[in-house]
């Protein structure tokens, strides 16, 4: 499935049906009063919340989306029907802008939140609406209104309270399959992982936690460099990172301070989120152990959080990793009930 995380399109209401003038004909009746009807209002284009779609690719192919128009009143004081709204699906998670303002038009963030996108016009009214005892007989109506019309741009912004980051073949994508039942695609090369993957971890108690595996981040990924810049949005909706780094890589501490460079100057509070550092493939490491002792003291100086040893393919030490994130994240969910 090709993954799309941003989208232009064109939302535009239906019309408002027009209001008609009419005057009854009955037979017996000589001078029958004003029976014109009014319009149906416009349909509007509302966009549904679906936690069964995971991009905005429909959206690729399908740029203008246009709500049905109401229609024309009729004789004998009959109101048109209502034009009928366009119900158009979208990931949760995606965040909705005026594309010529900036403005933000909502944020959907559950499954079957609704958001009215494109307002439909309000039908007009028929002459039977101006009668009055000074016009007993108006011959005229309204047409009916247009429909708001707007330019939009949607940003998926993926919702997993733990986001898994790292540099490429940092074990981020073997992590996320040792700790869910998520298959994403495993290989020894930079860039295999091209979408972000989504994994559900469950908690002791059998709630379920999601987990997001960031791809792409590299020097320079905060400047569009690479696929970093695609995928740095997604880190912001997360509550906890946690930083795997490669630990037979030729200088992981480099490594380290280079996600957090490009976290500081992505900006938008991502380097203030709170993290758990990993040191993954301790399996396969040729260290010494004081080498690898020096390193972790190092990286608890610059990170100020604990660091774990962990091997994903062998899931060794994935069982104290997973209980300090359990213990975040439930510290999280206090301060903010509290």
């Amino acid at each position: 499935m090709q993954f799309i995380d941003l989208a232009e399109l064109q939302v535009i209401g239906g019309k408002g049906g027009d209001g008609i003038v009419a005057f009854r004909r009955e037979k017996y009746v000589p001078a029958g009063g004003p029976s014109g009807g009014n319009g149906g209002k416009g349909g509007s284009v509302i966009f549904v919340g679906d936690e069964n779609l995971q991009t905005l690719l429909d959206f690729k192919y399908n740029r203008i989306i246009k709500a049905e128009n109401g229609e024309r009143g009729g004789p004998n004081n009959c109101t048109g029907a209502n034009g009928g709204d366009r119900i158009v699906k979208v990931p949760v998670g995606t965040m909705v802008y005026d594309a010529t303002t900036e403005e933000i038009i909502g944020d959907i963030v559950e499954t079957g939140q609704t958001l009215i996108v494109a307002q439909g016009g309000k039908g007009g009214l028929g002459n039977k609406y101006f009668l009055s005892n000074r016009n007993r007989a108006p011959e005229y109506a309204l047409e009916g209104l247009d429909g708001e019309e707007k330019f939009l741009r949607l940003e998926l912004k993926l919702l997993a309270e733990v986001g898994i980051i790292g540099l490429p073949n940092a074990g981020k994508s073997t992590l996320i399959s040792a700790v869910s039942s998520a298959r994403p695609k495993i290989a020894d090369y930079p860039f295999t992982t091209l979408v972000p993957n989504l994994g559900v971890v469950r908690k002791p108690n059998g709630d379920g936690t999601v987990f997001a595996d960031i791809p792409g981040l590299i020097s320079g990924a905060h400047l569009g460099i690479g696929l970093g810049h695609e995928f740095l949005r997604h880190v912001e909706r997360t509550r906890l990172l946690l930083h795997l780094i490669d630990i037979t890589s030729d200088d992981p501490i480099a490594d380290y301070s280079k996600i957090q460079n490009e976290l500081a100057a992505y900006g938008r509070g991502l380097s203030d989120r709170p993290q758990i550092v990993a040191l993954n493939k301790i399996d396969a490491s040729d260290r010494s152990d004081e080498e690898i002792a020096g390193m972790i003291s190092e990286l608890k100086s610059l990170a100020k959080t604990p660091v774990f040893q962990i091997s994903a393919v062998t899931r060794l030490g994935l069982d104290p990793l997973l209980q300090e994130v359990w213990q975040i994240l439930d510290r999280m969910l206090v301060t903010v009930d509290g």
